[in-house]
């Protein structure tokens, strides 16, 4: 028997849970500590962790390898903006909406896919995310075309939603949401299904597992938490083009994986963080040391170097990610009074 049907939770998960409080209390207080431009920063860090917490249950867990996200990422902003924008429809009735179309579109990739394995399916994925750019630019009179869109705030239940910090405090709410949502998938026994198509496949088959549906649902609901990060990043950016979604946004979500540690929602919010931050860190230095490289440093390339770069380092020397540099720390610190 695969022993994904039998243990299924990462060993950090539990772990992680005497965090929360100091989360909570750390989310309150951001947006009176931080200025305009950190707490954007931290706003795109909640974004990014949503998205990929949905990412993750479609490769992590699904073994289902993507290069799609970017595509998701754009129905689900391209949705809020639109319903919103065109149509005005309230808050509570756009990021539900953005969610269902999100995983509606991906069904339709996912079914024709379903044979599809590694590189193959990967391919597909990344041109389902060339098509949808395209669709967006063809549609002009809903999109924009290659104008873009405006996106404009709206209130929920009479309180407007204008200032960074209720969009922060939105965003960090859709985190705790989605998280909630991945741990109890994980625990269910879809959850197991997952692992198991992921771990065994011909196996999961033979001792029950309905692999066409499990493959199916994972894909429906990674892309439906990931429209959801791309309706709150409408909100966020206010602005949509469809160049904020190029390929580069699924590679930035792969590489969170492989940093984090792949199948752990722990390691993807870590992973998040790291990602997230490594570029800014990055374009900060080579500024600091000034020359040619820092006309480089403030555009697409140095994220495209940075996140190559820490993909083949992670990969060559700590392919378990940073969630197992924690779960290997912690176990040498309960060991250290007794190694000296």
């Amino acid at each position: 028997m695969p022993a994904s049907l039998i243990r299924h939770r990462h060993p950090a998960q539990r772990r992680a849970v005497p965090l929360l409080p100091f989360a909570v209390l750390a989310a309150i207080g951001l947006p009176y500590a931080a200025n305009a431009y950190a707490l954007g920063f931290a706003t795109t860090i909640l974004i990014t962790a949503i998205g990929v917490v949905g990412f993750n249950v479609l490769t992590g867990w699904t073994g289902l390898v993507s290069l799609g996200y970017a595509g998701f990422f754009a129905v689900g902003a391209y949705t809020q903006g639109v319903l919103a924008t065109r149509f005005g429809w309230p808050l509570l009735a756009t990021l539900p909406a953005a969610a269902i179309v999100a995983a509606a579109v991906s069904v339709l990739v996912g079914a024709p896919s379903l044979r599809l394995r590694g590189l193959y399916l990967a391919i597909t994925t990344l041109a389902f995310s060339a098509i949808i750019s395209h669709v967006i630019l063809l549609a002009k009179p809903l999109t924009g075309g290659s104008r873009g869109l405006s996106v404009a705030r709206p209130s929920v239940l009479g309180v407007p939603l204008r200032s960074d910090a209720a969009i922060f405090w939105l965003c960090a709410a859709g985190l705790v949401l989605a998280v909630w949502l991945a741990g109890n998938i994980r625990r269910s026994y879809l959850g197991r299904a997952f692992f198991a198509v992921r771990d065994a496949e011909t196996a999961a088959g033979v001792l029950g597992v309905n692999v066409i549906r499990a493959k199916l649902l994972a894909f429906a609901l990674s892309s439906a938490i990931t429209g959801f990060a791309g309706a709150l990043f409408a909100l966020h950016q206010r602005y949509l083009n469809v160049e904020n979604f190029e390929l580069l946004l699924s590679i930035e979500a792969v590489s969170i994986l492989i940093v984090g540690g792949i199948g752990s929602v722990a390691g993807v919010i870590a992973g998040t963080v790291f990602m997230v931050l490594l570029p800014e860190m990055a374009r900060l230095a080579v500024n600091a040391i000034g020359g040619p490289l820092a006309e480089m440093a403030g555009g697409q390339e140095i994220r495209g170097v940075m996140y190559g770069l820490v993909i083949i380092l992670f990969l060559r020397f700590a392919p378990g990610g940073l969630i197992d540099f924690w779960t290997r720390g912690r176990a040498w610190l309960r060991r250290w009074p007794r190694t000296g």
